[in-house]
């Protein structure tokens, strides 16, 4: 078991070499031994925090060390043994005392003595220099400078918060310091016998401390102010209060789609006389009731962020909301179907008289339903243009950097995936309303990847010219004189129809499909 405290003892003895050449007070002094209570003199040397003692001024290695950090040092009267009695007894009473104390229990003080009252006073000053500690003198812990600034901010107002704290801490710590050494200090006569004048100087130097004091903070905000970084955040946090109230307004327009169109238009389905079906009300609103709910949490959690200003952590937030956003495909992708399936029921009289009523309350602000249900279709792309402009105001070294460029992937890839799937499923729709139009129908549209291009009409010119045999154009199909064709253009095919009297649509009998694999298009200029 140890028994003895390990210190580095070639560090000790070089301090006591610096000592002996260079301490801030050297000499003989008298200590007394607290075993046996007798006192031997001894050559003293302060160093710093540290006094060291050698049997004599030429003593290369010293007998020990005092460690001075929050002792105090204090002159006592002589012993009471030594008032009187023998001409010894008269020199020790002739002598000064002084001791130090430790700041803990258990230790017993360092006593010492010296010949000359000076030499006695400059020593107790000299230690009362050397041991400064605000804790263990005023009984309270004063917290460290640094303590204020493990907090992230990253705004102007919490820089400069933060700043304020740095200075009323240092603040605390000189006046205890100052209180500490005035306890220390030996008495030196009245205050109130200082010299009027003096205490004049003292005054005006007093706010000329604090005038300068007060210039240099003033100058460091400023400098902050006007500096890149703070510009920056101000930026940053300019696009966090306008993605709040932009969510805001949002899921207040979700509000209105849901409790002045949805909700009323399912009553109306269930009546008697019903303007519209369940089915139909299903397929216009889609699923933007769910929609609605989930973006009231994420407004909520915002608004808890806000509330906590300036520690702003907005990276969890879309941790959660990232994954629930699939949602949106139903509605994204069936969007354009939804609005279909509403013009086709705005030909109903009873429905349309019904839709105005309802689009003429003042919560809609004279806007459609068209309007409210193309706002989700902006909501993904919205987040995207949001985080891209969060993230050229983020630092490199910023908490929350990772986690928003990881969100902004995340949105892209979903915002692609959901323009892919939009691109298909109006591809089939267009396909299948164009094979509804031709009266025998059209199996090759039924094809998924059959993708429509274009469509209008064309002349079909006669495949014989100037007398003579022409190359056959459009098929096999011989004709006497030119005639207007309705084309659609597909990847794979090319159809030619013919317009009715009544207006419906004939494919040609005879190359009315054209495979474009076994096709070559061949550009011919007019010779006139």
């Amino acid at each position: 078991m140890q028994k003895s405290v390990r210190y580095n003892e070639g560090h000790a003895l070089y301090l006591a070499l610096l000592a002996r050449k260079e301490g801030t007070k050297r000499g003989y002094l008298s200590k007394k031994t607290a075993e046996t209570n007798r006192w031997h003199e001894k050559w003293f040397a302060l160093y710093q925090n540290v006094l060291f003692y050698f049997e004599g001024e030429q003593s290369a290695r010293p007998a020990g060390m005092y460690m001075l950090e929050g002792c105090n040092c204090e002159r006592v009267p002589a012993p009471k043994g030594c008032a009187a009695g023998s001409a010894k007894d008269a020199a020790l009473d002739k002598q000064h005392y002084f001791t130090v104390l430790f700041g803990h229990e258990g230790q017993k003080p360092l006593e010492l003595r010296c010949e000359d009252e000076v030499d006695g006073d400059e020593w107790v000053e000299a230690i009362h220099q050397a041991s400064p500690c605000p804790q263990m003198c005023t009984g309270h812990s004063v917290p460290p400078p640094w303590a204020g600034g493990s907090r992230n901010c990253c705004s102007t107002k919490s820089f400069i918060n933060s700043r304020k704290h740095l200075m009323s801490v240092w603040f605390c710590q000189i006046v205890a310091l100052n209180k500490t050494k005035e306890k220390m200090r030996p008495y030196q006569g009245n205050l109130e016998d200082e010299d009027p004048d003096i205490k004049k100087i003292k005054k005006v130097q007093s706010f000329m401390r604090g005038w300068l004091c007060r210039r240099k903070w003033k100058t460091i905000v400023q400098d902050y102010i006007c500096s890149p970084h703070a510009e920056s955040m101000r930026k940053r946090n300019q696009i966090v209060f306008n993605m709040v109230e932009a969510e805001s307004e949002y899921v207040h327009q979700l509000y209105v789609l849901v409790n002045c169109f949805l909700r009323p238009l399912r009553m109306a389905a269930s009546s008697k006389k019903p303007p519209i079906s369940h089915d139909d009300v299903s397929s216009i609103f889609l699923n933007s009731e769910t929609i609605m709910f989930l973006h009231e949490i994420f407004h909520q959690g915002l608004k808890a962020r806000i509330a906590n200003w300036p520690t702003l952590i907005l990276a969890d937030l879309f941790d959660i909301l990232l994954p629930m956003l699939n949602i949106y495909q139903e509605f994204v992708r069936n969007h354009q179907y939804s609005l279909q399936v509403l013009a086709n029921c705005k030909q109903n009289r009873d429905f349309d008289k019904l839709l105005k009523q309802y689009e003429a309350n003042p919560a809609c602000e004279g806007r459609m339903l068209e309007t409210f249900l193309t706002y989700p279709m902006f909501q993904i792309p919205r987040y995207i243009i949001t985080l891209h402009e969060l993230l050229a105001h983020t630092p490199h070294e910023h908490v929350e950097r990772k986690s928003l460029e990881f969100a902004k992937s995340k949105l892209e890839e979903l915002s692609r995936v959901m323009h892919d799937e939009v691109s298909d499923t109006e591809n089939i729709r267009k396909n299948l309303a164009i094979e509804r139009t031709i009266v025998e129908g059209c199996d090759i549209l039924l094809d998924t990847s059959q993708t429509f291009i274009r469509q209008g009409s064309l002349i079909q010119v006669p495949s014989v010219e100037r007398g003579k045999l022409s190359k056959v154009r459009l098929g096999s199909l011989s004709l006497k004189k030119e005639g207007e064709r309705q084309c659609f253009l597909f990847t794979k095919h090319f159809l030619i129809c013919t317009r009715s009297s009544g207006g419906k649509l004939h494919l040609l009998k005879t190359g009315g499909v054209l495979s474009l694999i076994e096709c070559t298009l061949v550009e011919e200029t007019e010779a006139s």
